[in-house]
Formats: structure tokens, C-alpha cells, sequence
């Protein structure tokens, strides 16, 4: 079962990123603005304050797209 507690926690730990980094979530929105499809290609790079870098990527298959889905759901039916 969810904590509603927690839940209530997460969210206003979001809503505080969000306002932090308002960019972020407009650049997820227009990432998923057109659907996903296996075969695409997610890069991320984290890049630290002495300029050390790592970065790594993923070539979303079908398991992944369906795991998407799910974690979409989740978080609709969540928000509901």
C-alpha cells in the first residue's frame, strides 16, 4: 500500500525541483510529445563542478516501452 503521507512528501519535494529547474520538465514533455518507439536512443551526461563527465545511453526496446507504459499508468492513475 502507498503512504499518502509519502506521496504527499514526494510532491512538494517535485513541485520545489520544478520551480528550481522549471526547463526540465518542458523538455520531458516535449521528448514524449511524440511517442517513443523502440530503437531510440536516450543519452544522459552528468557532468560534475571540477568538469568530470560520465555519460551513458540506452536503445529503448519493446520491454522498455512497455515498462514506460506502466510507469505512466502509475503515475496517471496516482495523480487521479
Amino acid at each position: 500500500m502507498v503512504n499518502p503521507a509519502m506521496i504527499f512528501k514526494i510532491k512538494s519535494m517535485w513541485d520545489e525541483f520544478t520551480r528550481n529547474h522549471p526547463k526540465l520538465p518542458r523538455f520531458f514533455q516535449a521528448a514524449v510529445s511524440h511517442p517513443l518507439e523502440e530503437g531510440t536512443v536516450i543519452e544522459m551526461t552528468i557532468q560534475r563542478p571540477n568538469g568530470d563527465t560520465l555519460t551513458s545511453n540506452v536503445k529503448l526496446t519493446a520491454s522498455d516501452l512497455d515498462l514506460l507504459d506502466q510507469l505512466k499508468e502509475m503515475g496517471t492513475a496516482n495523480m487521479s
